[in-house]
């Protein structure tokens, strides 16, 4: 049985996860806590997530490649091959890299709201560090910058003109497709921003894609977290 590694607030983790459930594929799922180096180390590969480790022992990494190749190991229900053309992929993946940096400062804030972080106080510490060492600022100075980062990335994302397109066509491409495996992921963590309302249609687009895929992005997510900072 393929095996799924993945840390459950790694947007690109959730991608992966979400295409697997759109493709109905049974697999091992195999969360993997903040501090958790011997996983990586006896899987032979650098820590980074998602790794798909298949039957044969071949194994795969990262999202987008894992994403890009998809439909060759399970060709029904195609999240790439004719839905996407490879200009509109690499256009997406193109914008999506340039967002990347705004969507990574949002995106940390909540990263304690998440089983293998929030519910171990020496991850949570490491988690801390590393973001601390990542953007020059903590965790809570990141939290209480939210309103300012999203409305940067409101501008420089176009959300609005994205949350209308989402709104006529359903999805990205007019159908569910591997460009919607990685917007909603993104997307989906700024819902847990205190204080910050993503445009409503986006709401409906990310839980569609929840629907489409029968798997939930909340999954992983502790009850008990409260939002750092203000």
């Amino acid at each position: 049985m393929t095996a799924l590694y993945h840390f459950w607030w790694s947007p690109e983790s959730q991608s992966v996860r979400l295409a697997l459930g759109y493709k109905t594929v049974v697999f091992d799922d195999q969360p993997v806590a903040y501090d958790d180096n011997e996983t990586f180390f006896r899987l032979g590969v650098a820590r980074a997530v998602p790794v798909l480790r298949h039957d044969d022992g071949t194994i795969e990494t990262g999202a987008i490649p894992i994403l890009s190749r998809i439909d060759h190991r399970w060709p029904t229900r195609p999240v790439m091959e004719g839905v996407m053309t490879a200009a509109g992929w690499e256009a997406l993946v193109a914008w999506r890299g340039s967002m990347q940096a705004l969507f990574a400062r949002l995106q940390a804030p909540v990263f304690p709201a998440y089983q293998g972080i929030g519910d171990s106080a020496e991850s949570l510490a490491a988690c801390k560090t590393e973001i601390s060492t990542r953007f020059g600022a903590s965790i809570e100075e990141l939290s209480n910058d939210r309103y300012a980062a999203f409305d940067q990335l409101k501008g420089a994302a176009r959300l609005g003109d994205l949350a209308a397109h989402l709104a006529r066509n359903r999805f990205y491409s007019g159908r569910i497709s591997a460009a919607d495996l990685l917007l909603a992921c993104d997307l989906f963590p700024l819902q847990l921003l205190d204080g910050i309302t993503l445009p409503l249609d986006l709401m409906y687009y990310i839980r569609r894609v929840e629907d489409v895929c029968q798997t939930s992005l909340r999954d992983g997510l502790l009850g008990t977290w409260q939002e750092p900072g203000d």
